[in-house]
């Protein structure tokens, strides 16, 4: 009788449980099945033991506060809010308190590492200024703490997530860096995108791109400054990084000049923007070395914030991290902590505030009529953009090239 009343107590404190934590133990039980039948013959083949597998997943369960998930039974949508600030408001990505510490530290770093990243610009051919720019951005030229466990986070997202094969290829790999004892499983700390160590490497990145900057014939990027510095330097130069040629400049653009001309897919010569009327802010004309080379006009606010015409080098600074926010960001800190420069001439004008959801229903508007916006993700990237301008044009109105409150009401009224 006894354990018959203890059966039922427990059967109504299920009942009781919102179906929400029902569903979720249901899939806890689901993702520990899955990392025994699909995550550990991937990983024994790629070389890993089971003692290693062991101690990664011990105690490891599902993080389910992590960004865009799907749930098993679910299906994938665009979140509400915007949590990546890569993608947010250009003006708080360049915040004073940011651009300050970036700067200063920097500064001080360049004193410290000099002969470091004199060593690494002669290896790789990528400025010691740009290699200092990330290695803040990224990691607080590591000081930050980084405070996930890869193996939680890299399995959550390939367990459910909409990258899940993507997740998946940098789960097993993170599972190779343990196997190989370049740090333990146990001190495998990562973001929350389950990057890794003070350049923020992905697990493959690590494994294909990490360098040993200081002689002891090892690549450490959690505890080794140079190491750091030099698997930086040695990803872009990898990436395409073209030595001698600048990263971009900012500059003015004629009424004139549509917006929509933006993007990296309509290069000109420099000399070419310059016929058009694109000028550098200081007055100054472009380098007689870059004039001949391709550029390309980045408006990442439209015509409401600053403009650049900027090199290849920009979107090699782009494969580091898909922003452009980011690539602007690590490119102007880099001439701060070099030259000196000051802030952009142009101001970020006030955006609405528009949640990621909204911008994805302006995208598959667009898509409807015929316009190409690079998928409706509710990230404001060139094609939607220049979609905008387009579509403003198509109405008779003055191109903006950025959604707002008012072209969210008129094109989905």
């Amino acid at each position: 009788m006894i354990l018959r009343f203890l059966v039922l107590v427990s059967a109504l404190c299920l009942l009781a449980q919102p179906a929400s934590a029902l569903n979720r133990a249901k899939v806890e039980r689901q993702f520990q099945t899955w990392l025994q039948q699909e995550i550990w013959p991937q990983a024994q083949a790629a070389g890993v033991s089971r003692r290693v597998f062991k101690t990664a997943f011990s105690g490891v369960t599902l993080n389910w506060d992590l960004p865009d998930l799907v749930p098993p039974g679910s299906k994938p949508r665009v979140p509400k809010e915007q949590r990546q600030a890569e993608f947010g408001a250009p003006a708080k990505y360049f915040s004073r308190g940011g651009l300050d510490r970036a700067t200063s530290v920097g500064r001080q770093m360049a004193r410290q590492h000099a002969s470091t990243l004199a060593r690494v610009e002669q290896v790789t051919g990528v400025p010691g200024r740009i290699i200092l720019a990330i290695w803040g951005r990224e990691s607080a030229y590591g000081r930050a703490k980084i405070p996930h466990n890869v193996f939680r986070v890299l399995g959550t997202k390939a367990f459910m997530s909409t990258r899940a094969p993507y997740f998946s290829a940098e789960l097993i790999a993170a599972l190779q860096i343990a196997e190989a004892g370049h740090v333990p499983a146990s001190r495998m700390k990562s973001s929350w995108a389950g990057a890794l160590g003070q350049p923020q490497f992905m697990p493959r990145n690590f494994l294909e791109y990490s360098r040993d900057g200081d002689g002891d014939q090892r690549a450490d990027i959690w505890r080794s400054e140079a190491d750091t510095l030099m698997s930086i330097g040695h990803f872009l130069a990898q990436h395409g990084w073209q030595s001698g040629r600048d990263w971009g400049f900012e500059v003015t653009v004629p009424d004139g000049l549509s917006c929509t001309e933006a993007g990296p897919d309509q290069g000109r010569s420099i000399a070419a923007w310059e016929d058009l009327g694109v000028k550098r802010i200081s007055g100054r004309a472009f380098p007689a070395a870059e004039r001949a080379g391709e550029g390309y006009l980045m408006m990442p606010a439209g015509r409401l914030g600053p403009a650049f015409l900027v090199t290849p080098n920009f979107y090699v600074l782009k494969d580091y991290n898909k922003s452009d926010l980011y690539a602007l960001f690590v490119g102007h800190v880099g001439d701060r902590i070099q030259f000196g420069v000051g802030d952009f001439s142009a101001r970020w004008q006030p955006l609405d505030r528009l949640y990621r959801s909204d911008i994805a229903a302006i995208q598959r508007h667009l898509e409807g009529l015929g316009h190409d916006v690079g998928g409706a993700d509710g990230l404001v990237g060139f094609k939607t953009r220049r979609a905008i301008g387009r579509w403003q044009q198509q109405q008779g109105s003055a191109s903006t090239c950025f959604p707002s409150a008012a072209l969210n009401s008129a094109m989905l009224r």
